[in-house]
């Protein structure tokens, strides 16, 4: 490795120009974070946008899943799209779309307007996260694509963290509309950044699989809608039109067919099943879903637990992840440096296991009278296999990224990542609403005024949100299996540097 770093280094892709790529990673990571922080910035709102808007909690957890969705089931089409019209046209449309949305986000007065406003967020963000990725493999050399891998992915991981913080500063200060206002600066200096440091890369013509998008967009939505609206009609039928057992299966098989279009399409398919030869590409794929669905999915219960239990203001429950936070930003650059010369089954088999453990420990320690730094111990674990899990895991799945599949390769993981937290945000509503229901508990957290519980409640309402961190944890252990079973990269295999990248790119892992 220190022999390949030594010598001279070309972009990665031949025609791009030939300039420093790193201006143009930090201004692809502002955006990025930006779209990143919506994720989990609402979970934090969620009692005051109840109290406010007069909503149920399931309405308000379709917020977050609106955006998920919309966010999901474009982004396979978008990293194509990217592909043909330019990453960096695509990645300002997407910048511009997230912004005018969340000036949406912030005015609507109704909780329907909200969701719709975020649906359109969504398309915004899922027009901008595969570019970022995309590029980053176009403009970086292999040699290198690891750190820069790792600070994209670091990124990823610090963002997700930051949002219930600066969520809950935001709602103490000045209300929840401005978790949505904040984005409208940040977006237009984003944007100025983009305009002038990405530069314009080569574009490729592709063939659109418009069946693919349809077959992949109904069965996501019809998957999604009834893992969460199950237990609300009690498993049976919505509104008299479809029970919800036949619209979860339906939304699967619609799935089979989607993967047998993909295999059998002669063009081009929205999804080249042949990137999942790559066995790295495989499970790296499989340990991001199930960060995206563990973490969307820890937020809800932790954030109503600290308010309506505990009896914290959004600020301070958003700070009881100031540790995990802390852990993360820390030691983002040292596991990046790790990334080009330690197995990443080492690095993220590590990661894995210590989110487990931080999981089942913060169950033991959610109780009515626990003291604080009981909680905040388990979130620095948490912060520490964050560390180790989101950077290593994407520079695992681009090191062997084609360059004419970059755009394809960028929307298969970043899809996988958000098909998770969309499963995430739905599997833990339904969790949570059938354990408050096991405890005798039968109403709605507004009915709290969106502040404390009645006293005689904290602990059956505490069990059933510690209960439901169960999930999480669970889902965490089949991401230490996918960890544990990568293999050790290309380039750490090579003994002579003379293969060229794409040669390497072609090589199984």
């Amino acid at each position: 490795m220190a022999e390949t770093s030594a010598r001279p280094q070309a972009p990665a892709d031949p025609g791009v120009p030939d300039v420093n790529p790193w201006p143009a990673l930090f201004a692809l990571c502002i955006g990025f974070f930006m779209i990143l922080v919506d994720t989990t910035i609402v979970s934090v709102a969620t009692p005051a946008i109840i109290a406010d808007l007069d909503a149920d909690v399931n309405s308000v957890v379709w917020v977050t899943s609106a955006y998920l969705l919309a966010y999901a089931v474009p982004v396979l089409i978008t990293g194509r799209l990217g592909d043909r019209f330019g990453p960096k046209n695509l990645y300002l449309l997407g910048l511009t779309v997230f912004t005018l949305s969340s000036l949406a986000c912030g005015l609507t007065g109704t909780i329907e307007g909200l969701i719709i406003a975020r649906v359109f967020q969504g398309l915004g963000a899922a027009m901008i996260t595969p570019q970022t990725m995309a590029i980053i493999t176009r403009i970086f050399p292999s040699e290198r694509r690891g750190q820069a891998m790792a600070l994209w992915g670091a990124t990823a991981g610090v963002a997700t963290l930051v949002g219930p913080i600066l969520g809950g500063v935001l709602v103490d200060a000045l209300g929840w509309e401005w978790i949505f206002f904040i984005n409208v600066p940040v977006g237009i200096v984003g944007f100025a950044l983009a305009w002038r440091l990405v530069p314009r890369l080569p574009t490729h013509s592709h063939k659109f699989d418009w069946l693919g998008v349809a077959l992949s967009g109904i069965g996501m939505f019809m998957l999604v809608f009834g893992i969460q609206e199950g237990h609300q009609y009690d498993w049976g039928t919505i509104n008299g039109i479809v029970t919800v057992p036949a619209l979860i299966v339906g939304g699967i098989v619609v799935f089979a067919i989607f993967i047998w279009w993909q295999a059998h399409n002669r063009n081009e398919p929205l999804v080249p099943l042949s990137l999942f030869r790559d066995r790295n590409f495989s499970l790296a794929n499989v340990a991001i879903s199930v960060m995206g669905f563990s973490i969307t999915a820890l937020a809800f219960p932790l954030m109503l637990y600290a308010q309506l239990v505990r009896g914290l203001s959004p600020t301070k429950s958003a700070l009881l992840l100031v540790p995990m936070a802390i852990m993360s930003i820390v030691l983002a650059p040292w596991v990046g440096k790790l990334t080009d010369s330690v197995h990443p089954r080492l690095i993220t088999g590590f990661g894995f296991a210590s989110a487990f453990v931080s999981l089942v420990w913060l169950v033991q320690v959610m109780t009515p009278d626990s003291a604080t730094w009981e909680i905040l111990l388990p979130m620095a674990l948490l912060g520490i296999g964050n560390a180790f899990i989101w950077a290593p895991t994407s520079a695992t799945a681009t090191r062997n990224l084609p360059m004419r599949q970059a755009g394809a390769g960028a929307g298969v993981y970043n899809a996988t990542r958000q098909v998770g937290a969309v499963l995430g945000s739905a599997a833990i509503a339904v969790l949570m609403d059938s354990r408050l229901a096991a405890q005798g508990l039968n109403f709605e957290p507004s009915e709290a005024g969106g502040g404390n519980l009645p006293a005689q409640v904290f602990q059956p309402f505490s069990d059933a949100m510690a209960q439901s961190m169960l999930l999480p944890a669970a889902a965490l252990v089949l991401g230490f299996l996918a960890a544990i079973s990568f293999a050790r990269p290309v380039h750490q295999i090579r003994t002579q540097p003379a293969a060229a990248p794409s040669e390497a790119a072609a090589e199984p892992a």
